[in-house]
């Protein structure tokens, strides 16, 4: 990013616009998971984009995608089925 090692503000920048979507989210140390529809996910990647773009000379971001129509709540399901299996073990 051009900003030296410390990132979290320029990461909580765009975080804000994840958050401000509406849309399902979750963020960990590394990453940030958004759920929606194509369209509205990259909407919200663009505008994330951009806020970190307003204060940092360079961005970089790791996308990745699961689209699976008629799926909905994958980031709660998915975690809730890990855990009932680690529940079975």
């Amino acid at each position: 990013m051009g900003v030296g090692e410390e990132v979290g503000e320029y990461v909580a920048d765009a975080v804000r616009v994840v958050r401000e979507s509406g849309l399902p989210h979750r963020t960990d140390a590394m990453f940030t998971t958004v759920e929606g529809e194509w369209d509205e996910v990259m909407d919200v990647i663009r505008r994330a984009v951009a806020a970190v773009e307003e204060r940092a000379p360079r961005v970089s971001f790791i996308l990745k995608a699961d689209i699976r129509p008629g799926v909905t709540d994958g980031i709660t399901s998915k975690v809730e089925t890990v855990e009932r299996h680690l529940g079975q073990g």
